[in-house]
């Protein structure tokens, strides 16, 4: 079977996992199982990444910051494709991650056209004022654009563009034009995927595509709306309310997502575990915090970790997933920790299974 190419732009779901690194099905890891049944449906484009702190519904904190507790971290695979080629696969991403959360979310997709030509100047339709723009480009974890490696040049033309951050997140396993590629512990792994993901206004967003798909061979981007509630510190809005279910009787649940550094700290520690422990005291349903490799937010330069150098200074990521009485709470907290820095933004998701963040 061949993986029909990728529509240049089109409307498409995004299937997203969160569960334990320990979870099995059938007698295997689920999320090797989870995987294969992306490689065998010749996903556009899928990645696992592995998560280096969170809890769960149960409030066990995996980190691996102990070497006990790292032996269970979250992990999160998501999967991108059309419509018609990803709903099919939503049950036995439900059966295969058990008590995890699945989430599908709407997204743009877009990619180089089978002719040659670039990427489109490709804008979403108007929002509630406030809104902004999440730009996803995949790429592979040896691909080089003019050089460097093609994350970094990526960062590069994102912060030179005005984009309020970028974060790059790198993957274990995935699909990449619908073909798997997976790490393996020795080797240079060039074509397993890793992510960027940045925010930032919608017109700059847009204006920067087409010079996107100038810098690599083969883009894979996607657009999602989002309401972005912090920035450096400043307050720009609160999540908004939602409606109990969304069209299809789906109840409807807020996702924040928090971008800071290791090296932004609060009370000694990093700001990001911070956070994990106090959602965790109040008994948030859960959270996940993957730690990037290299990006930026607001005026800083790109950058990540240098050797010779004391400290991680590489960004990070934390998604909270709840109902919005809860996010209520969770804002709150993270409004408190975020009060110098990082940036924090929200969307709507429709909660897919009844149990709540991990396991």
């Amino acid at each position: 079977m061949t993986a029909p190419p990728v529509p240049p732009d089109v409307d498409c779901l995004k299937l997203t996992s969160y569960f334990g690194e320990r979870r099995r099905a059938g007698g295997r890891f689920a999320a090797d199982a989870l995987l294969d049944l992306y490689g065998r449906h010749e996903i556009a484009v899928s990645i696992l990444l592995r998560g280096t702190e969170g809890f769960g519904a149960k409030h066990r904190l995996r980190t691996d910051r102990s070497l006990t507790l790292s032996e269970d971290l979250p992990l999160v695979a998501i999967a991108v494709d059309t419509r018609s080629r990803v709903e099919p696969l939503f049950d036995e991403a439900r059966r295969l991650t058990g008590t995890g959360l699945v989430t599908l979310e709407t997204a743009r997709l877009l990619a180089a056209g089978s002719d040659g030509t670039s990427v489109r100047p490709v804008a979403l339709s108007p929002g509630p004022s406030g809104d902004a723009t999440k730009l996803t480009v995949y790429l592979g974890r040896q691909e080089r654009s003019y050089g460097v490696p093609a994350f970094v040049a990526v960062c590069d033309l994102l912060h030179r563009r005005g984009i309020a951050g970028a974060t790059t997140l790198l993957g274990v396993d995935g699909t990449v034009n619908g073909e798997r590629e997976r790490a393996a512990f020795f080797g240079r792994n060039p074509a397993v995927p890793m992510m960027v993901i940045a925010v930032g206004s919608g017109e700059r967003i847009a204006r920067v595509l087409p010079e996107l798909g100038g810098l690599l061979d083969r883009p894979l981007l996607t657009l999602e709306r989002v309401h972005v509630c912090k920035r450096d510190g400043q307050l720009l809005g609160t999540p908004r309310d939602l409606p109990a279910a969304d069209a299809d009787g789906r109840p409807l649940w807020h996702k924040l997502m928090v971008y800071t550094s290791e090296a932004a700290l609060h009370d000694g520690q990093p700001v990001h575990r911070a956070i994990v422990r106090r959602l965790r005291a109040a008994r948030i349903s859960g959270a996940t915090t993957l730690r990037g490799v290299w990006g930026f937010h607001g005026d800083h330069a790109p950058h990540g970790d240098k050797l010779l150098q004391f400290g991680r200074r590489v960004p990070a990521v934390t998604t909270v997933i709840d109902t919005p009485g809860h996010i209520t709470t969770a804002f709150g907290i993270i409004d408190d920790l975020t009060a110098e820095q990082g940036l924090v933004s929200c969307e709507t998701v429709p909660a897919m299974s009844p149990v709540r963040l991990g396991a």
